[in-house]
């Protein structure tokens, strides 16, 4: 599992709400049975967005935001199929998390 890796929910009771997942996690700690995620959410879905906390991603072609403000950690068998690597995102990705921790 790689950090910024996007996978598919493979829950169903919640995949309708979070279709996918963003592992934001480090690889350097792979001694957990979960992984630190974002849910990546269909954008409409989420009401008002703030640009610098949620960003838009492209997902396989679809957009989709980034619902920081919801930063979970799922066990990994909730992590389903990979759906992109969204490594060159990285700087979009840390401003967010950077922004919710830190307002900055």
């Amino acid at each position: 599992m790689s950090q910024f890796h996007v996978y598919a929910n493979a829950d169903p009771a919640s995949r309708h709400e979070v279709p996918c997942w963003l592992n934001v996690q480090s690889d350097l700690i792979d001694i957990a049975e979960s992984r630190v995620v974002v849910p990546l959410i269909v954008p409409g879905q989420a009401g008002p967005v703030l640009s610098r906390l949620m960003p838009l991603l492209s997902v396989a072609g679809k957009p989709m935001v980034m619902d920081t403000a919801q930063i979970t950690n799922v066990p990994m068998q909730m992590l389903g199929k990979p759906l992109a690597d969204l490594a060159d995102d990285r700087l979009l990705i840390i401003e967010a998390l950077d922004f919710l921790t830190h307002g900055i």
